[in-house]
């Protein structure tokens, strides 16, 4: 029996937080317009959204589980692991575009402030569907075609990417960073 959890678990786990920053980010943009620009907010937000939704959770999707499901016969190209791949792109020119209104945003340009709605309703809706095809489509056809050795493998791989590739602690740090973004939203 597999010592760790399944990684379609770890990776369920993390869509929660992930899913809670999102509420966050959609409450702050509800009154985006009738105060100064939050900088502090988005500033943080787009830190854990980059670096642990995207730089940790999704690398480990891409570097770890989704060639061990190409492997057992999950398509790629014209298949749901190549859809995920490009919804991951897609993530991430929606924060590149929040990212690159910031400035004028906090320089009160109403053309960047609502830029930056645009962009981030886009990506909470993008990754909100994202996340529901990997938990009840993707996610259920892993844990049908991964051996309890895939699994066990997979979860260590996990485990040696969040020490060795994002940082001792980091993985930690940013867990932190979503309750404090949500602990008043």
């Amino acid at each position: 029996m597999m010592s760790e959890p399944h990684p379609t678990e770890t990776l369920m786990n993390e869509h929660r937080v992930i899913e809670r920053v999102l509420r966050a980010l959609e409450a702050e943009l509800l009154t985006l317009e009738k105060r100064p620009f939050p900088r502090d907010f988005f500033d943080r937000t787009l830190d854990f959204l980059s670096n642990f939704a995207d730089g940790c959770h999704h690398a480990k999707e891409e570097e770890r589980l989704f060639p061990a499901l190409e492997k057992k016969g999950i398509l790629k190209d014209g298949g749901p692991i190549g859809m995920m791949l490009y919804e991951h792109t897609q993530g991430r020119a929606c924060l590149a575009s929040i990212r690159g209104n910031l400035d004028a945003a906090e320089r009160g340009y109403p053309q960047a402030v609502a830029a930056i709605r645009r962009s981030a309703e886009s990506y909470i809706h993008l990754l909100r569907e994202h996340i529901w095809k990997q938990d009840h489509i993707l996610f259920e056809m892993a844990r049908r075609l991964l051996s309890e050795e895939d699994a066990a493998q997979i979860s260590q791989q996990f485990h040696c990417m969040e020490e060795h590739f994002i940082g001792r602690g980091v993985h930690q740090r940013y867990l932190q960073m979503a309750e404090e973004l949500t602990a008043s939203r």
